[in-house]
């Protein structure tokens, strides 16, 4: 009972809002049967590897494959130097706390709960970094996915099935792909998270309306509208 009244119900009421926006979506967008950004894309990626199974040499797949990888890579490096600046935080929170009850629409708080508050977004990061790294090496195991496939030779005459490779490595490459939209949803979740360091209503709003974002962009986008024509 102590370590439910740390924080007022209001707050544990915003909490359970946040989490549940933000694994809501994440279940309904994985599920959905409308056509999402994700699953329009995982399309393509098989086109694209339908079209490698046609290629020898496949130096051209090997790039593209590694220019994807890029992104989560980057993306693990900037959240590592997140997370270490957000634990440095840990170490000064009584005077942020102190700064952050100056401005003139922040909530005071103590600096335990300001404490929370940081631990959640270092807890946010840490789940993005894991995301982000999985992804590299999914985009890993793809890459050797395509490097073994046969000669286009070998798929015309029939002695390998062309489809079943190609099935196989447009699947790898859409595992890595939402692996690596996962990561980026923790991104923007933290956005909301941020707000929560001003006043719990930010905070609850901040999460409703990263989730508006995220389903304009996911279901509603010109990006979608023209990979769907």
């Amino acid at each position: 009972m102590k370590a439910l009244s740390f924080l007022p119900w209001y707050d544990w009421l915003a909490l359970v809002w946040f989490f549940g926006l933000w694994l809501g979506y994440a279940a309904y967008s994985r599920d959905s049967q409308r056509a999402t950004l994700l699953q329009t894309t995982n399309r393509y990626r098989r086109y694209w590897m339908v079209q490698a199974t046609a290629r020898n040499p496949r130096m051209l797949d090997g790039i593209i494959t590694q220019g994807l990888a890029s992104s989560p890579s980057f993306f693990a490096s900037t959240t590592i130097l997140i997370i270490g600046g957000l634990l440095a935080l840990l170490g000064a929170t009584d005077k942020v706390a102190d700064v952050m009850g100056e401005i003139p629409f922040a909530v005071r708080t103590s600096a335990q709960v300001f404490d929370l508050k940081v631990l959640l977004l270092t807890g946010i990061f840490i789940y993005a970094f894991f995301r982000f790294t999985w992804s590299m090496r999914q985009y890993t195991f793809a890459a050797l996915v395509i490097g073994s496939m046969p000669d286009p030779e070998d798929f015309a005459s029939g002695k390998y099935d062309r489809k079943h490779f190609a099935d196989r490595a447009g699947k790898m490459l859409g595992m890595a792909a939402e692996t690596f939209n996962d990561g980026l949803r923790a991104y923007y979740m933290s956005f909301a998270a941020t707000a929560w360091v001003f006043s719990t209503m930010a905070f609850a709003l901040a999460a409703a309306a990263v989730i508006f974002i995220l389903f304009r962009r996911e279901f509603h986008s010109e990006v979608l509208h023209v990979l769907r024509d």
